[in-house]
């Protein structure tokens, strides 16, 4: 594929000129001095996890007993006793803890799937294995040994969608737990050398007094920098990852039975077999390829709210093949978004880094558009063709500059993109991020378009202060098919301001203080699209819980109509009790009905919204989850000439879903979710359907590490309908969910091939 670009532009020559001078400016800064290496010993004999609680004299050690609070006291010691002892041998580093509790009975942790002991008590590891002060690997493990991993990138946050194949093993003692880590050398990626020196943090969560203690000291005072506070170990070997060619086959079964609704209920067997493959280039760089990509989890997204929505709403990525080394293409703008190439057969992409540089790059067909036309329609069965390229170039300490192109196409439309970006750490923890963007777009619908886009942000936080504004301007050609941009044509100016007292000593209010958000958007035409001003106040306690309040006043225009609009809300978070999670928010005010039946114009209502999640966990292994969504709009000062219905609700829409799960031992688990949805329009004033649905999972699951797993499920649809073949019409609407419209009994097989 041959990516072309008429770059030419004034703005975008003039936005390049000023990054490359930015460029020039601050790569004479330096980065500040490295502390000497903290040297591992290598050991013949791996440590275990009874050694620690037994005492049993270990070969050679590091040890770490220093740990320094980042929250919620900048500095102070850590409340509870925990060292580190750290040591390695030809294939896995390894690191044994031994954490002291004044009381064991307080200790949270919970015997629960992979990656979902965010709330319990834990310790954990991050490895900077490039010296690029920016990425590391995380590694959390409760005090039963189960994992949670990812990636955290300073500048954009962690992505817990990275997985790995690593080992641990907890245990909880009459004074505290002991957790061994075992990190293999094959799951990581750096480069070849005579000796590794890496940067890393250790850190323990102690989560009932929202305490998160590091070594070494890492302060807010120097946020942003995260990575950047890391300190240097040094591996004085030549170990490698090796070859590390992983191969993931995967095969879905399925049997279903569906309601078809041209010939009535279908009965049909299916299988789908797939590929995943993973192979390391000169220990750094990562090739995967895909044949019918896997999707991580058997089960559906979480439920979002779609009633009402101006702008689209979007999932998350789940899929093995698009999540390695994802962080690449994060940039200011969302200019790729993975989810964006539905139905792929083949794919491949290379990332990772070579010095300062790193890069990405990824090619996929897609299915999905040929798919939607119908028999007969010129593009039926053809396929897109999708390529995205993103090289970013480190320099100075924590800042790069970097470059995206983009391209797609599906017979004769057609979209490209590029674009680039820069981000400087500047004095006094100052981010200055800049973006310059040009597409050009081609489709029969809409001809030829192109534009520019920009986009400049300042940041600042520190222990009381979190600052934050950027500029925006999308020109209205511009156009990402890959990425996600919720509009263009647009020039806006937000400015985001925060300040916290952290009160000293052992309080239950840990900080809190007022904030501003504010927002003001024009088009390229200087007219106003829309303003915003949202004061709040909010309050953090420990026991991870917080309070908080926000109200908004708004102008919007809306399909030429200007709305002047208001709302507050409130939230709460806590988990007080180690058996309750529960996170609540209620809005009330006032909201455009942006979607208004056929005759009738966008007009302003009265909005209520409110939603709770609520999480018990009666024993370690067994959980309750509740999520509940309720959306409200009614109407009190519509005209009354326009409709005879023009007051009361305008529709109510309620998403719920109850979630159990029971967690055998650290591999086996059963899983069961129920879902329920219910559209109640008034079909006089909005553009809607009556509709209720009910869905049922039944999930076994076994699941020994990333890459090798079993599901057996059963998935069965209910929807407010009535079929009948004789009658005319067949269908007709019912009050309850009563009719199964799609029941599926299904068995998905994976297993991790490593070589």
């Amino acid at each position: 594929m041959i990516l072309s670009f008429a770059l030419p532009r004034r703005k975008l020559g003039a936005a390049l000129l000023l990054l490359l001078s930015a460029l020039m400016n601050v790569c004479l800064v330096h980065a500040e001095p490295q502390p000497e290496p903290l040297r591992i010993p290598r050991v013949q004999r791996a440590p275990k996890l009874s050694d620690f609680i037994t005492g049993t004299p270990r070969e050679a050690e590091a040890v770490i007993t220093v740990f320094k609070q980042f929250d919620p006291h900048d500095g102070e010691p850590v409340s509870q006793p925990t060292a580190a002892y750290l040591s390695y041998d030809s294939k896995n580093l390894y690191i044994g803890w031994i954490c002291k509790e004044d009381d064991p009975s307080l200790i949270r942790a919970r015997v629960a799937p992979r990656k979902q002991i965010e709330t319990d008590d834990r310790i954990s590891i991050v490895i900077d294995t490039f010296l690029d002060h920016k990425h590391g690997y995380w590694f959390d493990t409760n005090p039963y040994g189960i994992q949670f991993d990812g990636r955290t990138t300073d500048g954009i946050g962690d992505d817990p969608s990275w997985e790995a194949l690593w080992y641990s093993e907890g245990r909880i003692t009459p004074t505290g737990y002991v957790v061994l880590q075992s990190i293999p050398f094959r799951s990581l990626r750096f480069p070849r050398a005579p000796k590794q020196i890496w940067n890393i943090s250790l850190a323990r969560m102690i989560e009932r007094t929202n305490e998160y203690a590091l070594w070494p000291f890492v302060s807010r005072t120097r946020l942003p920098q995260f990575v950047g506070q890391f300190a240097p170990i040094e591996i004085d070997a030549d170990i490698s990852p090796g070859r590390n060619l992983q191969l993931i086959p995967y095969a879905l079964f399925s049997k279903d039975s569906y309601l078809d609704q041209s010939s009535g209920f279908k009965h049909q067997a299916e299988h789908h077999p797939g590929l995943d493959a993973k192979a390391v280039i000169h220990d750094a760089l990562t090739l995967d390829m895909t044949v019918n990509p896997d999707f991580s989890e058997i089960g559906s997204d979480d439920p979002k709210v779609q009633a009402n929505q101006r702008y689209e709403v979007v999932y998350p990525e789940r899929r093995p093949f698009f999540i390695e080394n994802a962080s690449i293409f994060t940039m200011p703008e969302e200019l790729f978004f993975s989810r964006r190439i539905v139905d792929p057969q083949f794919g491949a992409k290379l990332t990772g880094s070579i010095g300062r540089w790193g890069m990405g790059t990824l090619v996929a067909d897609d299915r999905a558009p040929g798919e939607v036309l119908l028999q007969g329609e010129t593009g039926h069965g053809d396929r897109a063709v999708d390529a995205v390229f993103r090289a970013e170039r480190e320099f100075s300490h924590q800042s790069h500059v970097g470059l995206f192109l983009s391209d797609t196409s599906f017979g004769d439309t057609w979209n490209r993109v590029a674009s680039i970006d820069l981000r400087y750490l500047a004095a006094h923890n100052l981010v200055l991020s800049g973006q310059a963007t040009t597409s050009q777009s081609h489709a029969a619908s809409s001809g030829y378009q192109a534009g520019p886009g920009y986009i400049a942000m300042v940041t600042r936080t520190d222990m009381h202060n979190s600052f934050r504004t950027y500029y925006v301007d999308r020109s209205p050609g511009m156009t990402a098919t890959l990425g996600y941009l919720s509009r263009n044509d647009i020039r806006s100016l937000e400015t985001y301001y925060k300040y916290q007292w952290r009160p000293q000593g052992k309080k239950a209010l840990l900080a809190y203080g007022p904030s501003i958000d504010a927002v003001v958007n024009h088009d390229h035409e200087k007219r106003l699209e829309n303003w915003s001003a949202t004061p709040g106040f909010s309050m953090t306690f420990d026991r991870l819980t917080s309070l908080s309040a926000t109200h908004t006043e708004s102008y919007e225009l809306y399909k030429n109509i200007g709305f002047r609009a208001q709302n507050t809300t409130l939230n709460v978070t806590t988990s007080w009790y180690q058996w309750l999670e529960m996170l609540a928010t209620y809005t009330q005010g006032t909201l455009p009905n942006y979607h208004p039946a056929t005759g009738v114009l966008p007009f302003l209502a009265n909005a209520n919204n409110a939603s709770a999640t609520v999480t018990i966990r009666p024993t370690p292994r067994l959980r309750f989850d509740e999520i509940y969504y309720y959306t409200r709009l009614s109407n009190g000062a519509y005209p009354a000439s326009a409709s005879s219905q023009s007051t009361g609700d305008i529709f109510t829409n309620h998403l719920i879903r109850a979630k159990i799960n029971y967690q055998f031992n650290r591999d086996y688990a059963f899983n069961a979710i129920f879902d329920y949805r219910s559209m109640l329009p008034n079909s006089a004033l909005v553009d809607s359907t009556y509709a209720k649905q009910a869905d049922t999972t039944l999930l076994f699951t076994y699941f020994p590490h990333p890459g090798t797993a079993f599901y057996l499920g059963y998935a069965d649809t209910f929807q407010n309908m009535n079929y009948d073949a004789t009658a005319t019409p067949a269908y007709s609407l019912s009050s309850l969910p009563s009719t199964s419209t799609d029941r599926q009994l299904f068995v998905k097989v994976s297993y991790l091939l490593r070589f």
